[in-house]
């Protein structure tokens, strides 16, 4: 996915408390206003939320990381 630049003229609260959002979800600002429009469009129904990426983790056995270091 491609990302395009824009600029962005908002409100000084505005910006101090989705930073504070950003912060408290371990994003970057312009992550978290990205994640608040996507989740905006979809609500609206406006686009489909087509794939969810999920990482899973997996924890190794003893013997699973002798085999790793091969």
């Amino acid at each position: 996915m491609t990302k395009k630049t824009f600029p962005l003229r908002i409100n000084e609260q505005v910006i101090a408390a989705m930073q504070r959002w950003a912060d408290d979800d371990l994003r970057s600002l312009n992550a978290q206003i990205e994640f608040v429009l996507r989740e905006a469009l979809v609500k609206s129904g406006r686009v489909k939320l087509t794939q969810k990426v999920v990482t899973d983790v997996e924890l190794l056995s003893a013997g699973d990381q002798d085999e790793e270091k091969i």
